[in-house]
């Protein structure tokens, strides 16, 4: 094995220490500054559908008419479907994935596995500059004729064909998911090369943080289905640019070719492993974080590893779940709603390891913990309310309602984006050197957790009672009206949200430059990480580390008076 490369050179340049910087550190924070700004553009996405929904027909509130002053700053109908389509792909591929993956891959796996780098520096700085290439190109089809992309975001035939979309905002829309996936695949490659490769002397696979875990496992899914995702893309500019007939609507039965229906088939095989890809990395993070804050070793650390692995394992076989109104036949059918039950148990035995953990715990509620133990609360109800999108009767029912949307927000937005925020404020004292502010973080937590279930319960409460979704106005049907003041209080809700995220900004713009200056632990935790300095110098070891225990040693009684953790180079006392 080898256990490092040598020692980094200091950049010299600005250009090279902070725009083409080699050192995942660096790139690691460009990650999270591109994640964050457009956190922001996606989360007032938001904002402005929910607004349709609750005032259909009323100006958006201070920025309407600077925005739409065609219409008085009544967002349009085509402003809507363009506006859902931009919310759902810059959300996943533009927030999330850079935010959790992205900053957090590259900041923590070579720190925490004992390196003094990734594998490969060079296609780790040119994964981030592809990614901001993509997020140009993303952005740049809002100022084209007809505007961005607006067949949802993932964007099936006929809606993104030239027939449902005929500007060139779809196309760039496929062209940026294509450039996204190639940074992707780099980082993909990089992680799981770094992680084979450069672990710590002593440090086996079972000595790993489930956080290492957790991105190395979402890494093996994408460099296998971002591949997949390209090519439906690319097919999907074929027809769209070079008129082509892949998924082209009655092409099978004029020219023996095309189906509208095999783009749905190339997308889901990514797509469902694409959930996995998204909250691997939280459920490693939240795995080690409660560990951490109760102060006790992980409860069944070994069996959540492959817990995990079976979920990544089975993710790739019930992608079909997706699909069961599209005239399936219904052996299939029966097929993957088994598969997809089946893959509730791991996830069951992952869900029962952190209420083990945290039994009986000495919890300390750091702002970490109460996002880590969020993220417990809002998965578990996601989690419950999967299993009857996954049954086959109860999902021809439930398909395309607000009942799919607010249980992919469960499970996806809430849980992701509060494993996210546990991420940021337990690790920015390594990163940048100075302490978040604990009391606006809390302030922070606990807006976002009342904003969020009110939003995503509330959608399923108006799924349940068959309010479709992406109608711009619902209350047309007479049916529906009936739901109006749900919808307000989801909309109020959703603004509950969106104010308790300026805490958050405050507070992580104002520790950057005047925080309390952070000790190398403050954490009181003994992965390797927190051997360093905050933050540690540009090449993380002066010597490579040798791992003498697990990340999770808490409360030996041979220990020091007054030291209840272990570091991972401490050798393992016996009681």
């Amino acid at each position: 094995m080898t256990y490092a490369h040598g020692k980094h050179a200091e950049p010299k340049t600005f250009l090279s220490k902070y725009i083409f910087s080699f050192d995942h550190k660096v790139i690691a924070k460009q990650f999270l500054w591109y994640g964050i700004f457009f956190l922001l553009i996606g989360g007032l996405m938001a904002l402005m559908i929910r607004w349709t929904l609750a005032y259909p027909g009323e100006a958006f509130p201070v920025i309407g008419n600077w925005l739409f002053p065609e219409t008085g700053g009544v967002i349009p109908p085509d402003t809507y479907s363009m506006l859902f389509t931009l919310h759902g792909t810059i959300m996943i591929f533009y927030a999330i994935t850079p935010i959790l993956i992205g900053a957090f891959g590259n900041y923590c796996i070579p720190l925490m596995i004992g390196a003094r780098d990734m594998a490969f520096p060079t296609l780790n700085m040119l994964s981030f500059h592809l990614a901001a290439l993509s997020g140009l190109i993303l952005l740049s089809s809002l100022f084209f004729p007809l505007g961005g992309a607006a067949g949802g975001w993932t964007s099936y035939p006929t809606l993104s064909t030239l027939v449902g979309s005929p500007g060139i905002g779809q196309t760039l829309w496929c062209m940026a998911i294509f450039v996204l996936g190639a940074s992707s695949t780099m980082g993909a490659v990089n992680y799981i090369t770094t992680i084979i490769s450069f672990r710590a002397p002593g440090m086996g696979y079972f000595d790993m943080p489930l956080t290492v875990w957790g991105l190395w496992l979402t890494a093996i899914l994408n460099a296998i289905f971002i591949p997949v995702l390209g090519a439906g893309v690319m097919l999907l500019i074929f027809d769209r640019v070079f008129g082509t007939t892949f998924f082209l609507a009655g092409a099978a039965a004029t020219s023996g070719t095309g189906d509208p229906i095999l783009f749905q088939h190339v997308f889901w095989i990514f797509g469902h492993p694409e959930v996995y890809i998204l909250i691997l990395p939280a459920w490693g993070i939240v795995s080690d974080f409660l560990s951490f804050f109760a102060r006790k070793p992980a409860f069944g650390a070994k069996a959540t590893a492959l817990a995990m692995t079976t979920i990544s394992v089975l993710s790739t076989l019930v992608y079909g779940h997706h699909m069961f109104t599209t005239q399936m036949s219904p052996l299939l059918t029966q097929s993957f709603m088994t598969l997809t039950m089946t893959i509730s148990i791991p996830s069951a035995i992952l869900f029962a390891n952190w209420l083990g953990t945290i039994y009986k715990g000495s919890i300390r509620f750091t702002s970490p913990m109460l996002f880590s133990l969020g993220v417990v609360f809002v998965f578990g109800l996601g989690g419950l309310t999967g299993l009857y999108l996954g049954t086959v009767s109860t999902d021809l029912y439930l398909h395309d309602t607000y009942f799919v949307v607010g249980h992919f927000h469960y499970t996806m937005a809430a849980s992701v984006l509060l494993g996210g925020f546990a991420a940021i404020y337990f690790w920015f004292p390594k990163m940048f050197g100075r302490m978040m502010n604990e009391t606006m973080a809390k302030v922070h937590f606990w807006g976002t957790m009342i904003g969020l279930n009110g939003v995503f319960f509330g959608m399923m409460v108006v799924g349940h009672a068959g309010m479709h979704r992406r109608l711009y106005n619902p209350f047309v049907y007479e049916f529906l009206q009936k739901l109006i003041p749900i919808n307000t209080f989801i909309t109020y809700s959703a603004f509950v949200m969106g104010f308790a995220q300026l805490p958050f900004l405050w507070n992580f713009f104002h520790s950057l430059v005047k925080g309390k200056v952070a000790e190398s632990n403050p954490w009181e935790v003994g992965t390797l990480e927190w051997t360093l300095p905050s933050p540690p110098v540009n090449y993380n070891f002066e010597e490579i580390p040798v791992v003498q225990c697990g990340p999770h040693e808490f409360g030996n009684p041979n220990l020091p008076e007054g030291k209840d953790f272990q570091y991972q180079t401490e050798k393992l006392v016996e009681a």
